[in-house]
């Protein structure tokens, strides 16, 4: 059961308190002494990596990929200069070390999201860290689009002032076409969006105080408009501003995006379907948009990075991709006519 309200640990304090539970429990021989100092080491990397004033809760999956990855880089004072790096052994137990403290974290409200639960970077023994592949092909994506498309064509069940059909369905488009991170979708707020020149856009705040001002594809400006006017409930307070609420008036959490995405997930084509988190969904923006040869710095700025090389993160390889670019090739296209 999840406290009641979130307390925003910074890292080193949530990594105090983790420790000294872990120490804890070797007194009453549920751990060995040697495994809870194993542990207390890695949380104190985590803390140099992650920054000690940053939030717990602040940390997404990305965030924790950053980690993991600069562990993986890290000398490792037992192994040669040649080799350089961790061994594969030390990143896996460093990731089981850092999932254990976010497990306890989502558990005694630290955070609302467990940020391991979104992160692309996966332990194997042979051959270390590396980046799990997360995009949806096109198909699946279409059908997971499509599926949402279709929650705005049919009549919603239930009363009328509890439906959320049209809510979930800009989720889905908003995640599916732009990528944003979770935690800049739950932060929209109404006022966010704005047109100019006949073009909405989504002024979105992001890590470091950045902000984006990120065009919407029609259809999804449509979805939009559809349900800031039919079904967004009003709701007294500081909540007003929020774009997305709950039925009861409520800002979504993080948790509760992954929560609608389940509900799309259950009207996709079973042949389409793949389950998917929402930084899957980044995952597969950043994928398409740069296999349908969309500018690098224009994705970059979609998904809002400050750095092109962080691309390479979120590319994921498609299948056929390869075939179709040779097939394709430009150097082979007939001449353009002048």
């Amino acid at each position: 059961m999840r406290p009641a309200e979130l307390e925003r640990l910074s890292v080193a304090e949530a990594a105090d308190r983790y420790v000294e539970l872990v120490r804890a429990r070797t007194l009453t021989g549920a751990l060995a002494t040697s495994t809870a100092e194993v542990y207390a080491r890695d949380v104190a990397t985590l803390v140099e990596l992650a920054g000690e004033a940053t939030v717990l809760d602040d940390l997404t999956g990305e965030d924790v990929d950053a980690i993991l990855l600069a562990f993986a880089r890290r000398p490792d004072g037992r192994r040669s200069r040649v080799e350089g790096g961790q061994s594969p052994a030390s990143q896996a137990r460093f990731r089981r070390s850092i999932s254990a403290l976010f497990k306890h974290a989502a558990l005694a409200g630290w955070v609302q999201l467990n940020p391991m639960a979104a992160a692309t970077v996966t332990a194997r023994q042979r051959g270390g860290l590396r980046a799990e592949r997360r995009a949806l092909t096109r198909e699946q994506a279409q059908g997971l689009i499509g599926a949402a498309r279709t929650l705005s064509d049919e009549p919603g069940q239930g009363r009328r002032d509890q439906r959320t059909e049209l809510r979930d369905a800009l989720i889905v488009l908003l995640l599916s076409t732009l990528g944003p991170r979770v935690s800049e979708l739950v932060r929209a707020n109404v006022e966010d969006f704005f047109t100019n020149d006949g073009v909405r856009y989504w002024r979105i705040f992001g890590k470091g105080g950045r902000t984006r001002d990120v065009p919407l594809p029609r259809d999804v400006a449509l979805a939009l408009d559809a349900y800031l006017e039919r079904e967004r409930p009003s709701s007294p307070g500081a909540q007003d501003k929020a774009l997305l609420l709950s039925w009861r008036g409520r800002r979504l959490a993080r948790g509760d995006v992954q929560g609608v995405i389940e509900r799309v997930q259950r009207r996709v084509d079973p042949t389409q379907l793949r389950t998917v988190t929402p930084h899957g969904l980044r995952h597969t923006t950043a994928t398409h948009l740069l296999a349908d040869a969309v500018d690098m710095d224009a994705v970059r700025r979609v998904l809002g990075h400050s750095d092109l090389s962080t691309l390479g993160r979120y590319r994921d390889d498609l299948p056929g991709e390869l075939e179709v670019a040779m097939r394709t090739h430009p150097l082979l296209r007939p001449p353009r006519e002048r």
